[in-house]
């Protein structure tokens, strides 16, 4: 009996921090307080599921940004920003319209921890599939994003204005 006490302490914790955020309704939490040992073992897995599905919101932050196109909107990106294993990690897709001989580019630009500006380029060619990037910026304060257009080997004009794809803070 004493060991039921000790994992149905920690789940009642978290009960209460997913009914104080809102997350269960009030019946739910009625169940908890019945004597009946069925309805006991029921209320369990009921808290352990509120518990999982509150640790699994607060891990998965994901910040959305796009879509940024360039100036003849012939190229557009977009994508998120999520948590990585050693720090931030930014993943977009990049999309050309553009005509023959023409590619569309992103440069990613953000700013370290340390005060350094890094930078990240991709381009894509092809008019009938994006293409996916994925840039580990590690540990930054800020992450900006730009799009344009070009050839085959470098940026050519008709860009867009940087913009913000994450900031610390907000």
């Amino acid at each position: 009996m004493r060991s039921a006490a000790r994992v149905l302490l920690p789940l009642a914790a978290g009960l209460s921090a997913a009914l104080a955020a809102g997350l269960v309704p009030a019946p739910a939490a009625a169940s908890v307080s019945s004597a009946s040992p069925v309805a006991s073992v029921a209320s369990v897995v009921s808290v352990a599921s509120v518990v999982s599905v509150v640790s699994a919101a607060s891990v998965a932050e994901t910040w959305r940004w796009g879509p940024t196109a360039s100036s003849d909107t012939k190229g557009w990106a977009n994508g998120y920003v999520r948590p990585g294993s050693s720090g931030l990690r930014i993943v977009g897709d990049l999309y050309d319209a553009g005509g023959a001989r023409t590619c569309s580019w992103v440069k990613i630009k953000w700013l370290t921890d340390r005060g350094k500006y890094r930078t990240a380029t991709y381009r894509n060619c092809s008019q009938s599939t994006p293409r996916t990037f994925t840039v580990n910026a590690g540990y930054m304060l800020l992450a900006k994003a730009m799009v344009c257009r070009g050839g085959t080997t470098r940026i050519t004009g008709k860009c867009s204005r940087w913009e913000r794809v994450w900031t610390q803070g907000g």
